[in-house]
């Protein structure tokens, strides 16, 4: 039976490679039993605008094409529907941090034949007050960088758009005053960054949250707290080897809900897209999505190129209290 599927996609996203790959990528799809119409995305809330009306047209399938910004801003559109279909993940942008959790290839044949499996897996999605995401939500200075390096840079250069920019701001960083409270924990303290993760990948780091799982229904909180340049190097390069949660710069904890004010001018940045500004309620809505996965928890494109060659609160010790 052949099943309907409305791929929104961001054309910029990347090196463009959804915009050159769109005819076969459609033909794929067609030969996997899916028929299948497009939206490109023409602006910001676009994608989320028409992850909504897909939902009400009632098609079987929505994938997202893109990087982290297309996947979130669909999430949006998602969300709040009562009957929301799979959701597949083409990842073509310049970071796809939540395809980089969930195993789903970079090349883009793979991940293709990956959607037409059609294997399931149910997924966490975090609320923040009025909008969603599903796999960071974060402030502080570094944290801002992801929206404020230029679309044309990344797409030009990709990751090393994100490191320039960070190596321009890191002289510049400065401490935040914060309020957090969490279950029957709060805290006062300046901090430098907090990020709230879904999942154990972020910004190319795969061991910042190792414990994260992404369907326990628990946010994973870290938070660093005022340090110095030196320090906040360490850490970085301590992140680097999941080695980070004991330094005492530290705060790490688990959470299904938490409160976020601060006194200080703190923008949110929500899977890489700003999100408006503190304060905030986050919430973890457990096995909201239904996201398609490899059935095989290995990355497919290991397979293709083989064919082709033939509790609600935790708390871990005092020292670990915590697009496009």
């Amino acid at each position: 039976m052949v099943k309907r599927a409305r791929l929104i996609y961001n054309p910029t996203s990347g090196r463009e490679e959804m915009r050159k790959r769109l005819p076969e990528i459609l033909q794929r799809l067609e030969r996997g039993g899916f028929e299948t119409s497009t939206h490109a995305t023409i602006g910001e809330g676009d994608a989320t605008m028409a992850a909504a009306i897909a939902v009400e047209r009632g098609f079987d399938l929505i994938i997202a094409a893109g990087g982290d910004g297309t996947l979130c801003e669909v999430v949006n559109g998602m969300a709040e529907k009562a009957n929301r279909p799979p959701l597949g993940i083409l990842p073509l942008g310049t970071t796809n941090d939540f395809a980089r959790a969930l195993n789903i290839p970079k090349n883009w044949e793979a991940a293709v034949d990956l959607i037409i499996q059609q294997y399931t897996r149910s997924i966490d999605v975090g609320k923040i007050n009025n909008r969603y995401f599903i796999n960071i939500a974060g402030g502080g200075s570094l944290t801002e960088l992801t929206y404020e390096v230029p679309s044309k840079l990344k797409t030009m250069i990709g990751q090393l758009a994100y490191y320039m920019k960070g190596l321009e701001k890191l002289p510049r960083l400065r401490p935040i005053e914060l309020f957090l409270k969490a279950g029957d924990a709060e805290f006062h303290e300046e901090v430098m960054l907090f990020l709230v993760g879904n999942s154990n990948s972020v910004g190319g780091f795969e061991k910042l949250a190792p414990d994260a799982d992404l369907n326990d229904g628990l946010f994973d909180v870290l938070i660093l707290r005022k340090c110095n340049l030196a320090e906040f190097i360490r850490v970085v390069t301590l992140a680097l080897r999941g080695e980070h949660l004991s330094d005492p710069n530290v705060i790490y904890f688990q959470t299904d809900r938490i409160e976020i004010n601060s006194p200080d001018y703190v923008q949110l940045n929500l899977d890489g897209e700003f999100g408006g500004t503190l304060p905030c309620v986050m919430t973890n809505l457990k096995s909201h999505l239904q996201i398609i996965v490899d059935e095989s928890g290995q990355s497919i494109y290991k397979k293709t190129l083989l064919d082709t060659l033939t509790t609600p609160f935790q708390l871990k010790g005092e020292k670990d209290e915590g697009t496009e």
